[in-house]
């Protein structure tokens, strides 16, 4: 249903028309400053992206399947691949996870075929630093990743955002003979998800 004269849904507009009150973090924390509104992190942007997940269907013959399940909201998301030489061939997903989690993996849809795996892995591990540890956004082809920047300040939300990087992590190591494996990010992943 859409609202009269407008291309938004009631909930789409209900939830970006209105404008909270900016507040700021205890010194406790140890940050200064304003934390994200929740309008920054569901902006329209966000629901577009989440509204069109690419690669949403299943591979007919995958090189490794792998999935990523967040204990804390009950997201999940699963991912097949394919390989040719280091290079992530042929992509399906299947995404069962919040907004952000769609979002997330609708942008990891849209740019993963064609990338070699060091490249994925090296993009994983900047959204992990830029959600846990206020680290630079993802340039280059991955930059609407830095769309999901304002998650950083809802640490429970860190865990369903980083899903889609968690099972492709996995499935590459599946598709590489586990060589690969970066151990302190996939921890990191497994303990932000409650598992």
């Amino acid at each position: 249903m859409q609202l009269e004269g407008s291309g938004e849904t009631p909930y789409i507009e209900a939830i970006a028309g209105g404008r909270k009150e900016r507040r700021t973090r205890p010194a406790a924390e140890g940050h200064e400053g304003p934390m994200a509104d929740l309008d920054d992190i569901y902006n329209q942007r966000i629901f577009e992206l989440a509204a069109a997940i690419p690669h949403a269907a299943h591979l007919d013959h995958p090189q490794a399947t792998a999935r990523a399940h967040s204990k804390l909201c009950g997201s999940t998301v699963e991912v097949e691949i394919g390989m040719e030489g280091d290079r992530i061939s042929e992509f399906g997903q299947t995404v069962k996870a919040c907004l952000l989690g769609q979002a997330s993996a609708a942008i990891v849809g849209r740019e993963i075929v064609g990338t070699p795996a060091d490249e994925f892995r090296a993009v994983a591990a900047t959204m992990r630093r830029m959600l846990k540890e206020g680290g630079p956004r993802p340039e280059g082809r991955w930059a609407d990743l830095g769309l999901l920047e304002p998650v950083k300040d809802y640490p429970h939300r860190h865990a369903s955002t980083l899903l889609v990087f968690d099972a492709v992590e996995r499935a590459l190591d599946q598709a590489q003979g586990g060589t690969q494996h970066d151990a302190t990010s996939g921890a990191a992943s497994k303990a932000a998800a409650g598992a």
